[in-house]
């Protein structure tokens, strides 16, 4: 197995694995951690047809493989097929959903039902497109508002059909030519292809198991189909992490780690994008997805700010808790956490932006505007405080475009006073001066100066 952990980590990951397995019961049980792009560790504990399930054994992943099919639908975006505010009927018309927006059916909050009308579709044989369209009527669309988070299953159903109508060719071919040959996913498959796991539900009051269907799920299945091994999912992780190659722009895999809707309670701790899932856990912005397919458990998650990412795979319909995920990042931060590289002068910032530097107010509000080591702004509200923070990156023309926060995408101008030296920043109307409301400044509805109360 892969590792490049201290003993001691490894021992407790193993621990936690090997208690989530025997506890609950879990006929075979795989899971791994990356960090920097790397494999750091990788165990598994029970059995696969009488051995360890190796970084090659494939399992189902269930609604993982909605995050393939928002890919392909992200690139036709990219391309210019589609628009994500493009209403359904303008490329798969003829539904109840029609006036809703890709966009919306993406992101999980377009009030789309979340099961298919039938049997119960992920253990019985799937139809055809035609016939899933045909019963999206009025009853398919639940009494939920517009921006409020539904997850669909059905939704990634239409979704893969709109793939397929765009491309001229079923979903899974385009996936093929399009992510997982440029990716080398070789073992990330429609159907299973030795050697994998058999799909098992473990009976609740006694240590007996009973194999579960695998049926192919039709149109149904870019909402849970595909069947992938540890390996390849590392290679999926590394992905949603920015690696995309020549798939996808990272811009554009960043977007989709964009929240779209939120599963609301006293604060949001799960959400989704574009195509990805989305949670919070102890600081941590998690983006990927968790799968679940009658005798097969799934997850995959990633950390942008950390590069870090954890991926476990079972073949149990039910016993395998949310936090084991969660519990293997939280023990490898606690049990080998980062060491910072050291700090070094850089020999090539621009010296001219030094002037810029400093404190600076909105109103009677004290920011800090400093030069990052990669030449971006960042402006925040300074002594400690928390609230409005952005970096900004230079035009060219003398003006900054933010990147991220409350002020991205709008533009920072430096203003200057007839000596040349910076007196005022104009941030998208917003002026902010070298002192509290300066009288130099071009402060709209003028400054009057300050005095003391009562005069």
């Amino acid at each position: 197995m892969v590792t490049s952990l201290l003993p001691s980590t490894q021992r407790v990951l193993l621990r936690r694995l090997a208690v989530e397995q025997s506890e609950n019961r879990v006929p075979s049980l795989i899971a791994g951690l990356l960090r920097d792009g790397e494999t750091i560790w990788v165990d598994s504990r029970g059995q696969v047809n009488g051995a360890p399930a190796s970084t090659d054994t494939q399992y189902r992943v269930g609604s993982i493989t909605k995050t393939f099919v928002g890919v392909l639908v992200m690139r036709l975006r990219d391309e210019g097929r589609l628009d994500l505010t493009d209403k359904l009927d303008e490329h798969l018309p003829g539904t109840a959903l029609g006036n809703r927006s890709i966009g919306e059916i993406l992101s999980q909050c377009s009030g789309l039902t979340a099961e298919p009308a039938g049997q119960w579709w992920e253990r019985t044989p799937g139809g055809s497109a035609d016939e899933l369209l045909a019963t999206i009527d009025d009853s398919a669309i639940r009494p939920t508002p517009r921006h409020q988070f539904h997850y669909s299953n059905v939704g990634f159903g239409i979704l893969g059909e709109l793939v397929a109508r765009l491309r001229g060719a079923p979903w899974h071919e385009v996936m093929e030519r399009e992510i997982l040959q440029p990716l080398g996913m070789r073992r990330t498959t429609l159907s299973p292809v030795a050697p994998h796991a058999e799909g098992l539900a473990v009976h609740p009051w006694a240590d007996v198991v009973l194999p579960e269907p695998a049926e192919d799920a039709g149109a149904m299945a870019p909402a849970g189909q595909l069947w992938s091994t540890f390996d390849d999912m590392a290679r999926w992780a590394r992905f949603v992490l920015g690696d995309t190659g020549e798939v996808l722009h990272p811009d554009t895999v960043a977007e989709m780690r964009v929240p779209g809707s939120v599963d609301d309670g006293p604060e949001w701790r799960s959400g989704y994008g574009l195509g990805l899932q989305l949670i919070r856990h102890n600081g941590r912005r998690l983006a990927g997805h968790s799968g679940s397919m009658p005798g097969f458990l799934a997850s995959v998650w990633t950390d942008p700010a950390e590069n870090e990412a954890v991926i476990f795979m079972a073949n149990t319909t039910a016993g395998v808790t949310g936090a084991l995920g969660t519990d293997l990042l939280d023990a490898l931060a606690e049990h080998e956490p980062r060491i910072p590289e050291p700090w070094i002068p850089r020999p090539d910032v621009d010296m001219g932006l030094l002037e810029l530097t400093g404190e600076w107010y909105w109103g009677p509000s004290p920011h800090v505007l400093r030069v990052l080591s990669n030449g971006l702004l960042d402006l925040r509200l300074g002594h400690g405080r928390k609230g409005r923070a952005s970096r900004f990156r230079p035009n060219g023309d003398g003006t900054w475009t933010g990147l991220d926060g409350y002020y991205a995408g709008e533009i920072l101008r430096i203003g200057r006073d007839a000596d040349g030296k910076p007196n005022h920043l104009n941030l998208n109307t917003f002026i902010l001066t070298r002192t509290p409301y300066a009288a130099n400044a071009p402060v709209p509805g003028g400054v009057a100066g300050w005095r003391p109360a009562g005069s």
